[in-house]
């Protein structure tokens, strides 16, 4: 029987529905702070810091989420309720006793060499010595696959046997890669459901094997990918109406953060849109309520009905179309494409790309297609399709027939007694 299955079968198996926005830096954060987005103002997978005019995707720290987290809580309950984070974003700088995720080291020249965060700092190096590096080419980009989500198992398995911690939040990416990339109903994505329901299996039996018997296991979905067959292109619809400024570069065209009236930092089917012009707000939300891809155009007090009316938040918050996603493209012409467009890289774009997931040859690139991705998420979970699931290993812990996200913080500290 697989062990999800199985697992089911003794608790419970329940509803679970995403915290807008359901993409996986906010879910993350929601999940292990029992707040939305509002609160814990992490708005997206990425941040845009108006002071310095920068862009940060995916490699912010744990300082910038402005809610405790349950080990936080747990800690502050019963000092000897340690805890362990393996490999949920923002994960650098955490407060729990133990952590580990993936942070590579970037070179003077550019190369990186492959390394990991850990608290204690010295586990990483027995970790490597016992594992080998971690594999970062197989958590993302064409080499994605089960390899990442087995290094994780298998480190957090040793570090259960080393340290033993009362509480552990682990994040087992392997799911997304396929569903994104074939498409959420495809043979690929169906195999991936086995793959990594067999490697739940090894974390099960190792925790056991560990000495730790007595496990609530929570087994929560972040969001639902749904198929995609449309694009849509904020940046390019402000750069055709003159709101986006770009800079000319010796590989390509930059956006020019610092002068640029408008651009939109996007990521899946959500979009944040900076507007530096208070007054031309009402503007450009019209010039994106004409694009039949965009369903929602946010503006202002609009925003909180979707946990978005932050300070962080764009002026103005896009939701695509459910059968459309975002591009970040905003150059008109792929010959002005900036180098980095072709390339794996998480840090300079100005938004999330999934077609890092696929790979021209002979040339090794980076395709600029948007159109070969079939699976996105990020649209409101407002019916079952959008919803995901939650496996507890203990039917009595869940009373609910269906939980938010939010909720998972309550159930853990019901389990430790924490009020």
């Amino acid at each position: 029987m697989p062990n999800l299955s199985r697992i089911a079968g003794q608790g419970k198996q329940t509803p679970l529905v995403p915290s807008y926005p359901p993409v996986t830096c906010p879910v993350q954060i929601s999940l292990s702070t029992g707040v939305d987005a509002s609160q814990h103002g992490v708005i997206a997978n990425g941040f845009y810091w108006r002071d310095k005019h920068e862009v940060e995707m995916w490699t912010a720290w744990n300082e910038v989420i402005e809610a405790p987290r349950i080990w936080d809580r747990l800690h502050e309950h019963d000092p000897d309720l340690t805890s362990a984070v393996w490999f949920p974003l923002l994960t650098k700088g955490t407060t729990s006793e133990y952590a580990c995720t993936f942070a590579p080291i970037h070179n003077p020249d550019g190369s990186e060499s492959l390394w990991c965060y850990t608290k204690p700092t010295e586990l990483y190096g027995e970790l490597r010595d016992t594992l080998g590096h971690f594999p970062l080419k197989h958590f993302w980009g064409p080499l994605a696959n089960i390899k990442s989500s087995e290094w994780i198992i298998n480190s957090a398995i040793v570090a259960a046997e080393k340290f033993a911690p009362r509480f552990y939040f682990i994040y087992l990416p392997h799911l997304d890669y396929a569903a994104q990339k074939f498409g959420p109903d495809s043979p690929e994505a169906q195999q991936a459901l086995v793959d990594i329901d067999d490697h739940i299996g090894r974390l099960i039996e190792g925790f056991s094997k560990a000495g730790l018997d007595d496990v609530l296991w929570l087994f929560a979905g972040e969001y639902a990918i749904t198929p995609v067959d449309s694009v849509a292109y904020p940046n390019r619809l402000l750069r055709e109406a003159g709101l986006l400024q770009v800079e000319n570069r010796e590989d390509g065209e930059w956006i020019d953060f610092a002068n640029t009236p408008v651009w939109a930092m996007v990521d899946h089917q959500l979009a944040h849109v900076y507007v530096r012009d208070q007054d031309r707000i009402e503007e450009v939300a019209d010039l994106f309520r004409k694009d039949p891809l965009i369903e929602k155009v946010l503006v202002g007090a609009e925003r909180g009905k979707y946990n978005l009316d932050h300070p962080r938040s764009g002026e103005i918050v896009l939701i695509s179309k459910s059968n459309a996603w975002f591009a970040y493209y905003y150059w008109l012409d792929d010959a002005n494409a900036p180098g980095f467009a072709r390339t794996i890289d998480i840090h300079r774009k100005p938004g999330y790309d999934p077609c890092e997931m696929y790979i021209n040859m002979p040339s090794m690139q980076t395709p600029l297609d948007p159109t070969l991705v079939k699976g996105s998420h990020g649209y409101p979970a407002e019916a079952n399709e959008f919803q995901t699931v939650l496996v507890c290993s203990d039917g009595a812990a869940v009373t609910e027939d269906r939980v938010k996200d939010t909720d998972i913080a309550g159930i853990v500290y019901r389990n430790f007694g924490v009020r």
